[in-house]
């Protein structure tokens, strides 16, 4: 017997990237002629503590599923209160999100795409001094 290529279809969409993960949302229910009330999207949470360490929450199980987890490294533009203050989100604050929920499904997905616009500045993949590499290095964290 052939094992299907296809698998359930689940999105998350990262902090700031909600309003384009329901548009995806929408598309797909369109798409597949679903309509009603199913939806595609994951229940997914990154509640911050105090001091502004995180941890991720999976409402739903995603065992089996393809997933599509879209985030945008860049978006500044979402804040969460350490210390009693609103800081912006780092890059590094929304990698690391993004690599809570991936240890958080703990490999019972079938298959994890992660859609981003860009992953930190730095694109090369040679040092020219003494400098990290942050991009390659994230790149090869997110494929192992």
């Amino acid at each position: 017997m052939k094992e299907s290529q296809y698998a359930e279809l689940s999105v998350v969409g990262m902090r700031g990237c909600e309003q384009f993960a329901a548009q995806v949302d929408y598309y797909l229910r369109e798409w597949r002629r679903h309509g009603g009330e199913e939806s595609f999207l994951a229940e997914v949470d990154c509640p911050r503590f105090g001091t502004g360490e995180a941890k991720a929450l999976i409402h739903q199980s995603l065992r089996g599923h393809d997933l599509y987890i879209i985030c945008d490294m860049f978006n500044h533009g979402v804040r969460y209160k350490m210390y009693g203050e609103e800081v912006p989100m780092s890059p590094d604050d929304h990698y690391a999100d993004l690599k809570r929920v991936i240890a958080a499904i703990a490999g019972k997905a079938r298959r994890i795409t992660v859609i981003m616009p860009m992953l930190y500045e730095g694109r090369q993949h040679k040092r020219s001094g003494r400098e990290s590499l942050d991009c390659a290095l994230m790149l090869q964290e997110l494929v192992s």
